[in-house]
């Protein structure tokens, strides 16, 4: 967690909405935590200003943080209760829903919890809450199930139907992070829908942990490992002012295996990369084999590092073929966020860079409970010149890191 600095506090000049709750849903505790840190440190310096206004009642505390439990009976069937009223206040509902490490008992087996428990577990959560407070956010870092979001046959519209379930529940707006497809939104025109890009903070991580990188045309590239995640990987180029390169994966379209054609292999469209770091973007890595065979692909195009930046670091298979490819020098770091369960063996592997997020989100609170625009928060470009700069006069002063 990083310390509290005098210039974090935002100016903030409007009423808050309602008296601000954190609920965080089982498995997010330790984020909502962070959250709460900040918010209240923030809150502390902020409440003077406005200590005699009945607005305000209630906007410095000890803690912000609603406790809600969970319970299960026998059977694996729940219930939501909230430890505390919650009427009037502006609510922020936390949901890591492929948080695997939370496990219950059904008939006396343990089970651990899938995204479908987790999606029940925050609706029992909202029923709980029985239409009493002033608004309510969800933040959903992983959209439950972002990657069934386009029909192609006969099936279902799973993120669609689940997007319009939360809003007929009485959720007001929906905050998640690098969507799979942000065209889903389309499902909820009328309601709040966010879809943030944690292109500060992997940048960040990026620069602290190497000391020696040149980030300019003839010594780096922007990859996307799909055409899915061009518009991602565009924005990178643009900001740092890099050129751009793209693979696209061949298929075998008479084949369907596990619900999708298998993929043939990784066809690569862009200059040369002899020679030149590659920064990988990309919005998640679940088993990790494409991510692995783009960085491969790239390593027989003589590039000189590779350093893979994914939002949700699932590894669904496991991180030990990720070791392998480590040891082979197939790439040199991988970057994920903490906005869904890191195993805790992850936290220890050389190649691995975690990029904290919980600052980020609790601006998006703080913001959002004044109702004020977050445009700033959405569109960091100015931050990531900002940190770039400071990096360049480090190299030229001889320092090491930011």
């Amino acid at each position: 967690m990083e310390p509290i600095k005098q210039h974090d506090k935002r100016h903030l000049d409007t009423m808050p909405v309602g008296a601000l709750g954190i609920v965080p849903i089982t498995g997010c505790e330790e984020m909502a935590a962070e959250i709460d840190y900040y918010l209240t440190r923030w809150r502390a310096e902020r409440e003077s200003e406005h200590k005699d206004s009945l607005a305000y009642i209630g906007y410095k505390s000890p803690s912000y943080i609603i406790n809600c439990s969970l319970p299960r009976f026998g059977t694996g069937e729940g219930k939501g209760v909230l430890g505390q009223s919650v009427r009037g206040m502006d609510l922020y509902l936390l949901a890591d829903v492929v948080n695997y490490s939370q496990t219950y008992k059904m008939f006396g087996l343990e089970n651990h919890m899938s995204p479908d428990d987790h999606y029940q577990n925050l609706k029992r959560v909202i029923a709980s809450i029985g239409g009493k407070a002033r608004r309510i956010t969800v933040i959903m870092p992983y959209l439950y199930e972002s990657r069934q979001h386009k029909r192609t046959a006969r099936e279902s519209l799973d993120c669609a139907i689940a997007l319009q379930e939360l809003v007929r529940m009485g959720v007001d707006n929906i905050i998640t992070f690098d969507a799979h497809d942000p065209r889903v939104m389309n499902a909820i025109p009328l309601n709040g829908f966010d879809t943030v890009q944690p292109a500060y903070q992997f940048i960040k991580g990026l620069l602290r942990s190497v000391s020696d990188l040149q980030i300019d045309n003839d010594h780096m590239l922007i990859i996307s490992p799909d055409e899915g995640g061009m518009k991602r990987a565009v924005y990178y180029a643009n900001v740092l002012g890099l050129d751009m390169g793209m693979f696209y994966k061949r298929r075998d379209y008479t084949r369907v295996v596990d619900g999708v054609n298998p993929v043939i292999q990784h066809e690569f469209l862009g200059s040369s990369v002899e020679g030149k770091d590659m920064i990988v973007i990309d919005d998640m890595i679940s088993t990790g084999d494409s991510i692995l065979e783009v960085a491969r692909a790239l390593k027989k195009r003589k590039a000189r590092r590779v350093f893979i930046c994914g939002t949700f670091g699932l590894f669904t298979d496991g991180i030990e073929k990720f070791d392998e490819a480590y040891k082979e020098g197939v790439f040199d770091k991988i970057l994920t966020t903490n906005l869904i369960y890191q195993r805790p063996e992850l936290k220890t592997r050389p190649w691995y860079v975690s990029c904290n997020m919980s600052k980020y989100v609790a601006y998006l609170v703080d913001t959002l409970n004044h109702d004020s625009s977050i445009s700033d928060l959405l569109d960091p470009r100015e931050k990531i010149l900002n940190i770039v700069n400071r990096y360049h006069e480090k190299q030229q002063n001889g320092g090491t890191s930011l």
